[in-house]
């Protein structure tokens, strides 16, 4: 079945340079389907409406939950599991039972294996909430995962206008494109996961718009393996502890609130002086040499594509002229002096 996300796959491939033997054996689609894809850009496949579909496990979902935790740090294995819910009522396949509770089983002696990515190839994005309640604050983070190089922009909600923007930004900022770009499971990102078939997920609609714009491909961690995503996640606790906590204090001393203007007004200069000119703990060396390196590996941003989301997009922000924010300007001349 032809999906969006096949379509904008083809094309995704196509352009980092795959042949159509290599995209149809990666897609396990015939060749004749890759070149027919190609050769229609036009070719939008339309949805009917969605409906949830309703597992035989459904109801007892609640149940194996509460017993996975009640087990905890050890497991129940799946045929105990299957056995009690057969008990209760059950009346599907043991698979089902299998695939839904795996996610939840995490070794506790597990080494942690280092996940490092070659030049170009990964872009690490998630949204960190630094404050809740009325005065909400999120940050869109995104790491490259060879360079550790970092964007960051912040917003009050994380809504799919303020992924996109985030996203759009961050290529922009670094200067290029990578090959793929890894999420997490956000519902306004990912429409529904394993929709297709394990692994194969349906995503949002403009940002498969945006992945075929720009040429990279959409991939998702695994649920409850926070890991997979761990340098940009990582990178979530430095940024709270180096920038947003002196930032919050020293406004606050001037009787000031950190709010989301003043974040996007501070971000820039700190990334450029800061955050991208350390020592990084893992590589050993400069976020900012090595994206220096690594934007020869990143493909080019694509021609007559700007920067669509300007208008609203937190990436003028870095750019945000003082003035434009509800404190006095001469204020924020004295107080903001962001160190490491």
């Amino acid at each position: 079945m032809l999906t969006q996300e096949l379509l904008v796959e083809i094309h995704v491939l196509y352009r980092q340079g795959k042949s159509i033997r290599a995209i149809a054996k990666a897609l396990q689609i015939s060749r004749n389907s890759v070149r027919k894809y190609l050769r229609n850009i036009a070719m939008t496949p339309s949805y009917s409406k969605h409906t949830d579909r309703l597992s035989k496990l459904d109801p007892f979902k609640a149940y194996l939950k509460a017993r996975i935790d009640a087990a905890k740090p050890d497991w129940i294995p799946a045929t105990v599991l299957f056995r009690e819910i057969q008990a209760k009522g059950y009346e599907g396949k043991e698979g089902i039972l299998k695939n839904y509770i795996r996610p939840f089983k995490i070794t506790p002696d597990e080494p942690i294996q280092r996940f490092e990515t070659p030049a170009g190839q990964q872009l690490q994005v998630d949204f960190t909430t630094i404050r809740r309640g009325r005065h909400k604050l999120k940050a869109f983070v995104a790491t490259l995962g060879y360079s550790r190089a970092t964007y960051v922009c912040f917003s009050e909600y994380e809504r799919q206008e303020d992924w996109l923007a985030g996203i759009e930004g961050a290529l922009h900022f670094f200067g290029g494109v990578p090959k793929e770009l890894l999420f997490d499971n956000a519902k306004c990102i990912m429409i529904e996961r394993d929709a297709y078939g394990e692994g194969l997920h349906r995503w949002n609609a403009r940002l498969l718009e945006m992945a075929k714009d720009y040429g990279f491909s959409l991939k998702a961690c695994r649920p409850y393996r926070a890991r997979t995503k761990g340098k940009v996640e990582r990178f979530n606790g430095y940024l709270k502890h180096s920038f947003i906590t002196p930032l919050a204090a020293t406004l606050k001393q001037a009787g000031l609130e950190l709010d989301v203007a003043a974040a996007n007004a501070q971000i820039g200069p700190w990334l450029h002086d800061v955050a991208n000119q350390r020592i990084h703990a893992t590589t050993g060396e400069q976020p900012q040499l090595l994206l220096d390196k690594e934007r020869f590996d990143l493909q080019a941003l694509p021609d007559g594509v700007a920067c669509r989301l300007t208008s609203t997009s937190q990436t003028q922000r870095h750019a945000m002229p003082l003035e434009s924010l509800q404190h006095p300007l001469s204020v924020y001349d004295q107080l903001l002096e962001v160190r490491p």
